[in-house]
Order: structure tokens, then C-alpha cells, then sequence
């Protein structure tokens, strides 16, 4: 079982019971105790739970917050964001662009991590609303309502002005061979300069965005630090995707 499927499973237990104990858990997921200790863990520092001894109760519901963290469920969107949080450290300078993928990476961060966010994702402003320590920097621009954020040679010559640690590329489409494409050229213009201009482009791709290719060209597969999906990293869909230069995630 992937450490993202007993996530759902647990948060599954104590959306139902209220709450969850190690060693019940442990017994019903078929695993050991010390293995639930380091999910719970994860869960707790991600704000989906509660940590108590001996297990976990559920977070206080908070009507501000972007989702019912409580109520988390693991989709495709945020098993990846999920998978995502590895790549963020306290003291990070990101880059965000538009999409729901990375709104989902937002609303699991800790609620008191210290970061500096560049984006043009408008919808972020009100995710990131609780977390106090976080630096937000929307970038100018035109506002696109299709992409719901800002694009333009503003936003294009306010990105150059980062260096950012990691970019959170939210993939329209990605292949082996093409490398990561955009549906719309404003899209692609922020896209590939954000990619430019940070030391780590992370790719996030759900299945259906494999093996697909747009009009629009932002980078080649090779210059792709790290690829998460929803899949398995062993899953033989992702086979074309392995080379020395991306880690599979």
C-alpha cells in the first residue's frame, strides 16, 4: 500500500470514529505501529490532524481555511500535492503558477512554515490566508479568467527578478520526447520563465496529462528535476519518463 493510500485510509478512520490509535490502526492497515507513528506524524504537520498519545483526533473545523482539511480525501490533485510537501523546506523561495494543483500543494502546508510564494495565481491569495509566516508575491499583469491568473510581459519581467529555490510547474500536457507544453501562449510565457529563473522545476501531472502534448513549448523532459503524479513511481505508465536527470516520484 502506497504511504499516500494509507493517508486517505487513516483520515477515512477518524472522519468515522473520531479517532484514531496506533496500535487499531496499525492492526487494521496491516502494518507496524511505528510505520502509523511516522504517518500520523506527516498528517499532523501537514494540518489534516490532531496528534494526541497514543493516535490523533481531528484538526478544529475552520471555516476560513480553503478545504475541510478534516474531510480530506486523497484524489489524484492531492495525492500529488501530498507527495510535493517533501519538496518544501522552511526558509524556501517558490514559484507557483496558475491551476488547482497548486492551490491543493498550498492548503497542505504547515500553518506556520516561513516561505516566499511567487505566483500568478490569484485563487492562492485566499488558501494562504491563515498562514501568517508566508510571504505571498502576486505578480502583475493582465488578468486571464480561462487560466484565472495574471499573465503578460509584466508578469514575464517581474518573475526575472527571482531566484527562486523550487518552481511547482503545473503540466497542461507532458511527453517524453516534447518535453512539458501549455494550452495558451500567456500560459507558456510565465511557465518558461519561471522555469528559467528557479534552481528546481518539479512537474506535477496527473495520468491523463501523459503522454500529451500542447501547442505551446516550456521546457524539455531532461530539464524536469522531479515528475509527481498520482501513479505509483514503479507503475510501467511511467516508464518513458526515467532518465538520469528526473526523479520519479
Amino acid at each position: 500500500m502506497l504511504k499516500e493510500e494509507r493517508f486517505g485510509k487513516i483520515l477515512d478512520i477518524l472522519q468515522k470514529n473520531g479517532r484514531i490509535q496506533y496500535d487499531s490502526a496499525a492492526s487494521a492497515l496491516k502494518v507496524s505501529e511505528d510505520t502509523i507513528r511516522r504517518d500520523i506524524e506527516a498528517l499532523h504537520n501537514n494540518g489534516l490532524l490532531s496528534k494526541v498519545r497514543g493516535g490523533a483526533i481531528p484538526i478544529t473545523k475552520n471555516p476560513l481555511t480553503f478545504t475541510d482539511r478534516a474531510a480530506f480525501k486523497t484524489d489524484k490533485k492531492e495525492l500529488i500535492a501530498l507527495k510535493a510537501q517533501q519538496f518544501i523546506s522552511d526558509g524556501d523561495s517558490i514559484f507557483m503558477d496558475a491551476g488547482t494543483t497548486n492551490c491543493s500543494i498550498a492548503s497542505k502546508l504547515p500553518v506556520d512554515i516561513n516561505l516566499t510564494i511567487i505566483t500568478n495565481n490569484i485563487a492562492l491569495a485566499p488558501v494562504l490566508h491563515n498562514h501568517k509566516n508566508v510571504k505571498l508575491v502576486v505578480l502583475g499583469g493582465y488578468y486571464n479568467p480561462q487560466t484565472q491568473a495574471t499573465e503578460g510581459a509584466k508578469a514575464c519581467e517581474e518573475i526575472s527578478r527571482y531566484a527562486a529555490d523550487t518552481y511547482f510547474l503545473g503540466t497542461c500536457a507532458i511527453d517524453n520526447e516534447i518535453g512539458v507544453t501549455a494550452t495558451f501562449i500567456g500560459d507558456a510565457d510565465v511557465k518558461t520563465a519561471m522555469h528559467k529563473y528557479a534552481r528546481k522545476t518539479v512537474a506535477l501531472a496527473i495520468e491523463g496529462k501523459l503522454n500529451m502534448a500542447e501547442t505551446y513549448r516550456i521546457c524539455p523532459m531532461k530539464e524536469v528535476a522531479v515528475l509527481i503524479t498520482e501513479l505509483a513511481s514503479s507503475d510501467h505508465k511511467l516508464n518513458n519518463y526515467r532518465n538520469k536527470e528526473t526523479k520519479i516520484v
